[in-house]
């Protein structure tokens, strides 16, 4: 177990949410569900009151905790994407039966989760010693919802960006 995990509060949907995020992500299972054996403010004795799950190897704890925290984007998982092919099967997923894209690469599952859905490349292409070409490609970016790897890169080499 990592000594330090990510603790993610949920209204009682723990168990659903690490169901759906196990079920996308390699390397991920659910290790534990553990029930609360006292009655609490956002529960009764015997149901769900944490949910132990790694995603790609990576420990995580959901809690349902109750009605009195939302998630918002100042906490964001953010998702390393080999091509554009993985950046549509996470994207699709994520935002499929209740969730909302925002921009640059960002969106909110229908837990209220926030993720950032990005391609390797990306972070190669804005840390460029070539400072043209890296403005270039950070202002295609922020006009992005999805990311689309093509246009990053016509951007990126200065080619006009053609609509697709």
């Amino acid at each position: 177990m990592d000594k330090i995990s990510p603790c993610l509060w949920f209204d009682g949907q723990a168990e659903e949410a690490a169901n759906f995020y196990t079920s996308l992500f390699p390397n991920s299972r659910i290790m534990s569900v553990n029930r609360s054996p006292a009655d609490n403010p956002s529960g009764r004795k015997g149901s769900v009151l944490t949910v132990d799950f790694t995603l790609d190897g990576r420990h995580f704890i959901a809690l349902n905790g109750g009605d009195d925290f939302k998630f918002n984007e100042a906490v964001s998982m953010s998702i390393d994407c080999e091509d554009q092919a993985e950046i549509d099967r996470y994207w699709d997923a994520l935002i499929a039966d209740g969730g909302e894209p925002s921009v640059c690469g960002w969106l909110k599952d229908r837990f209220g989760v926030s993720w950032q859905v990005v391609p390797r490349q990306l972070n190669e292409m804005i840390e460029s010693s070539d400072l043209d070409a890296a403005e270039r490609a950070t202002k295609a970016m922020l006009q992005m919802t999805k990311i689309d790897v093509a246009k990053l890169e016509e951007a990126y080499r200065g080619e006009p960006v053609l609509s697709r």
